[in-house]
């Protein structure tokens, strides 16, 4: 079960991030926190790091959590399933906005330190969000069965 301190600074977080308040959100997390992306591949590393890797997401789809399930199996760990929902109005990876909505089904674990967020690690496909905005697949995929 998660902790009533580490409760209460998700929910502060969370509110933050929907509603795309940057520096409350920053201020939920530690100063060197850690955002480990899946689908990229990368990692960004402090609230810098976090503040690109907001801004990225922000700027090209507007996107907000919608429908999530929370499960803490520790006081200091939070797993999240939740879809991101938004519009693709910014650049993204070099595409340029197509104005499609965007609902994208992502796994978050998410880790405290000192009674803050001290990181996130997201699952989620890269190829699901590239076939919302009109993006086509490097490869065929094999056909349903």
């Amino acid at each position: 079960m998660l902790s009533p301190e580490n409760r209460d600074i998700v929910l502060r977080h969370v509110r933050a991030e929907t509603e795309h308040r940057m520096e409350e959100t920053l201020a939920t997390l530690t100063p060197d926190c850690v955002f480990d992306d899946r689908a990229f591949g990368r990692v960004w590393h402090g609230r810098e790091g976090a503040r690109a890797y907001y801004r990225m997401w922000w700027d090209a789809f507007g996107i907000a959590p919608h429908t999530s399930e929370r499960y803490a199996p520790a006081p200091d760990l939070l797993i999240v399933e939740t879809n991101f929902k938004g519009r693709h109005v910014g650049p993204f990876l070099g595409t340029a906005p197509t104005g499609r909505p965007v609902d994208v089904p992502m796994t978050i674990f998410v880790s405290f330190k000192d009674g803050l967020l001290s990181g996130e690690r997201f699952y989620w496909n890269l190829g699901t969000l590239l076939e919302q905005i009109g993006v086509a697949m490097p490869v065929g995929l094999p056909a349903a069965a």
